[in-house]
């Protein structure tokens, strides 16, 4: 019995030590992400694709009803073996007009990843150089916390971050 009470002593005394030499501090990634050029660039390569997508959708939708509202006028004059047969037609183009919006959401979705995720990791270095240089041992972002009173890091974050982006954006220019 001495011997469990001596372990949960040293343990509790070792948890402690380790609690008071820990630093956590919190950031706001928005904000962040809000400062960035390449992030706003991104959004609007984003918005062009989908206002593309969006107007090619449209247009097809317009055919399509257009084509099924002539459809229903020369049903009267049409046999009904060619009727079907139009109609049969025009339901497969609906069906390749499914097709097509499921094939730009997808799309949209991997352009999206694919824009973000250089940013997101160039944050993700922001913040780590940021904890290093302030002895930072844990960084929550602040769309999770409940609660912030502690530490916030996100001025010294952007700072970081739009360093980062000017260094990244002179290497790239020298290169061309």
């Amino acid at each position: 019995m001495k011997k469990l009470m001596l372990i949960f002593l040293i343990a509790v005394t070792t948890f402690g030590t380790v609690k008071a030499q820990s630093s956590v501090a919190h950031v706001n990634t928005q904000k962040v992400l809000d400062t960035m050029p390449s992030r706003k660039s991104a959004m609007k390569e984003l918005e062009s694709f989908e206002k593309r997508a969006v107007k090619e959708l449209q247009e097809t939708q317009q055919k399509l009803q257009a084509d099924y509202g002539k459809l229903q006028q020369e049903q009267k004059t049409m046999s009904p073996t060619a009727f079907k047969f139009e109609e049969e037609r025009l339901m497969k183009k609906s069906q390749e007009f499914q097709t097509r919006q499921q094939e730009l959401d997808q799309q949209i979705q991997i352009l999206s990843q694919e824009l973000n995720a250089p940013i997101l990791e160039l944050v993700q270095k922001a913040v780590k150089k940021v904890c290093e240089d302030q002895k930072i041992d844990y960084v929550i972002d602040e769309s999770s916390l409940l609660y912030s009173g502690g530490k916030d890091i996100t001025q010294a974050v952007i700072v970081k971050v739009l360093e980062m982006e000017k260094n990244a954006a002179t290497k790239e220019a020298e290169n061309n």
